[in-house]
């Protein structure tokens, strides 16, 4: 059996992937309806505080892309650490990490369908809640421009990439996949307390979490990514390069 097919038999027999779309997907279904009627959730919740009564603006299109943006840069991203942590950190099992490397030569034999798949299964659950997003703020509140959309979508998988290779090269160090979870979560944390000053947060990747909000709703546009497109890119094949290398000089 091919490392491929293992990893593949891995992520499907774990019901992992049911996580992650189970996750993006409700969060894909949610925003926009929360959006349409966060007014009347207001006044069920009790919306009139000591004679002050709460007035919210009708929602917009962006307002449902917006709600599902917020809540799948956090809970989604967590969770997508999680399957990560759990597919890269193989050395956490020292059986499972003594049984590849006594089979291969080169580590990116074995990380380089383990990074694959978890890309394939995080990307493809966000962007399936994207779709959902995407058809349900037509349904309930109005129609967003189909490349303003994809290219949100685009710039924001590119940053779920980056997460997935930040887990790599945490895994070769990290002795256990709590604390790959922990360090990378870490890392993720710190990253958008630098981001607070413009001139810094553009060329950041997490500047690339939000596009699916910011380029439906007009607030920033496709060359406004760029710098942190290229950083993020940059970044994302250090990062590789550095969990290769860990690997490779770990000792068990």
């Amino acid at each position: 059996m091919s490392l491929w097919r293992l990893e593949w038999m891995r992520l499907t027999r774990t019901k992992r992937w049911i996580a992650l779309v189970g996750v993006y997907l409700f969060f894909g279904l949610l925003g926009p309806l929360t959006a349409r009627y966060l007014g009347e959730i207001l006044d069920l919740a009790g919306g009139d505080l000591e004679g002050a009564t709460i007035e919210l603006p009708p929602p917009v299109p962006a307002d449902g892309m917006a709600q599902y943006v917020g809540n799948a840069l956090q809970i989604g991203t967590l969770v997508a650490v999680v399957v990560a942590a759990g597919a890269l950190a193989f050395d956490a099992i020292p059986e499972m990490g003594i049984f590849l490397r006594t089979r291969v030569s080169d580590m990116r034999t074995v990380l380089t369908p383990r990074f694959t798949v978890t890309v394939t299964a995080v990307v493809g659950s966000f962007v399936l809640g994207g779709l959902a997003a995407w058809y349900e703020t037509w349904a309930l509140i109005g129609g967003l421009g189909a490349g303003d959309v994809v290219a949100g979508l685009l710039l924001s998988s590119l940053f779920l990439v980056f997460v997935v290779a930040l887990v790599a090269a945490v895994a070769g160090r990290a002795t256990s996949v709590l604390g790959t979870v922990m360090i990378s979560i870490l890392v993720l944390l710190v990253m958008p307390i630098f981001g607070f000053a413009d001139a810094i947060g553009r060329w950041l990747p997490s500047h690339l979490g939000g596009a699916l909000a910011a380029i439906p709703a007009g607030t920033e546009s496709l060359s406004d990514y760029l710098p942190a497109t290229a950083v993020t890119i940059i970044a994302t094949v250090a990062l590789l390069v550095l969990a290769v290398r860990f690997a490779a000089s770990r000792e068990l």
